[in-house]
């Protein structure tokens, strides 16, 4: 069987478009949750270190850029070829260590003079008055708030420890009690939203990726549950077959069974293009 190509690609896209039901009545908008869910697909892969589930997600990836590409092209805006075009030359641009006369700079010879770089010509190409919290990019909420206050860190706003961002979780515990006391559901939902943010916080000062430690967690939760209705099917029960006791002894179970060392990612650092 001969192999696809990129061009293979973009023309099973321009075909897909014209002849699938499904594919023609896309548009820009109803797509965009996909390319989130499969950004959290290739996480996921690289996670459990499957290399052709991998290669297989990074497909499905590569796919709502193509599908997003031809929407655009159809509309006369910009095609593939562009998107790849723009690509190269912000990497480029970006990168006058490598590509330009400043490959001779001692200066950068480290990782994090790059990356302060890379902030500098980010912020030369955007030119004009911005507020400092807007170059924060959209994306999963814990991310968000985590870079928003690394941002606001960066110009003073911070607490000196951890421990002024733990009593600050705390503060807003205690406001959450108070409108679960209250029965006000819009209060619940915005105190709820304080807590998360603060315990963000917590995280950000305890050098931990907070959007990371969930995913794992997640991951973790998944794994334990499998492992539940594993044991259950081998009864020849189902979950809800099972009461609540089963399965929590069958939850202890797992937790020993899956036990794993904690994954020195939790505080990777942050890359952004």
């Amino acid at each position: 069987m001969s192999r696809y190509a990129l061009d293979d690609l973009l023309g099973l896209m321009v075909r897909l478009r014209a002849e699938c039901p499904w594919d023609r009545v896309q548009t820009p908008q109803s797509l965009t949750r996909y390319a989130i869910e499969e950004a959290y697909e290739v996480e996921a892969a690289i996670r459990d270190g499957d290399v052709e589930h991998i290669r297989d997600e990074l497909g499905d990836l590569l796919l709502q850029v193509v599908f997003q590409a031809r929407m655009h092209e159809e509309a006369g805006q910009f095609n593939f070829a562009d998107v790849v075009d723009t690509l190269a030359q912000k990497l480029v641009r970006r990168h006058p260590h490598v590509f330009a006369n400043a490959s001779a700079d001692d200066s950068l010879n480290d990782s994090a003079a790059v990356n302060a770089q890379w902030e500098q010509i980010k912020q030369q190409e955007r030119g004009g008055m911005r507020r400092r919290l807007d170059e924060i990019k959209a994306g999963p909420a814990l991310m968000q708030a985590q870079q928003l206050q690394k941002q606001a860190a960066k110009l003073g706003f911070d607490w000196p420890d951890v421990d002024g961002a733990r009593d600050k979780l705390h503060e807003e515990l205690a406001e959450l009690d108070e409108a679960i006391a209250l029965a006000d559901q819009a209060a619940i939902e915005d105190e709820l939203g304080d807590c998360l943010f603060a315990l963000v916080n917590v995280a950000r000062k305890l050098n931990v990726q907070s959007e990371t430690a969930v995913l794992g967690t997640v991951h973790k939760f998944r794994s334990r549950f499998a492992y539940i209705e594993d044991r259950l099917a081998e009864q020849g029960k189902t979950p809800e077959q099972s009461t609540l006791s089963e399965m929590d002894a069958l939850w202890d179970a797992a937790k020993v069974a899956l036990r794993q060392p904690v994954s020195t990612t939790l505080a990777q650092s942050e890359t952004t293009i």
